[in-house]
């Protein structure tokens, strides 16, 4: 048997879920910029230079560039082998679907290609004999399709004057009466 739960209680479960989410979720960010705060702490030690000389300062700048394109060499090195694996992975998605027999089809291009070219492409320099592909086609000759419509043409004009006036009126509410008159 199913317990059945108002609405209002829905809406307050809801609420509530709601609220532990947005603590939990705020409380991440907290850690998360805490464990920020702990790494850089322990691997940048503050730079001191009040009090040092010229010749020091400048030992100071070296080092710190040493250390910059060590890190640089070390970010172009991963950043390398992330586009590696990238194409790695798309090129065994590509097998995975090509295994499968679904893979995306390239989008064809309608060519309009003679048949004699397309010929001369199949057998190459072989291909002596020009087809002419109208030669079967049936022949229909002008004169056979005017004989088959018979047309007849009238004078439109007789049936507009016949009808107009009061003598065209009589006539039609004659023939309307006729039938149902007798």
């Amino acid at each position: 048997r199913k317990s059945k739960i108002t609405a209002s209680r829905k809406l307050l479960l809801k609420s509530l879920m709601l609220a532990k989410a947005k603590e939990e979720w705020d409380q991440e960010i907290v850690d998360k910029q805490a464990e920020k705060e702990r790494y850089l702490s322990e691997r940048v030690t503050p730079l001191h230079t009040s009090g040092l000389s010229l010749s020091q300062l400048q030992d100071l700048c070296r080092e710190l560039h040493e250390k910059v394109e060590i890190v640089d060499e070390e970010r172009y090195d991963i950043e390398a082998k992330c586009n590696h694996n990238t194409r790695e992975i798309k090129d065994l998605k590509i097998k995975v679907l090509d295994l499968r027999g679904k893979f995306k089809r390239p989008p064809l291009r309608r060519v309009r290609v003679s048949a004699d070219a397309m010929l001369r492409a199949l057998l190459g320099s072989k291909h002596k004999v020009s087809m002419d592909l109208r030669a079967n086609l049936k022949s229909v000759k002008k004169e056979d399709t005017e004989k088959e419509r018979p047309v007849e043409v009238g004078d439109w004009r007789k049936n507009v004057e016949a009808m107009s006036g009061m003598e065209g009126r009589k006539k039609m509410f004659d023939a309307a009466k006729s039938p149902t008159g007798q």
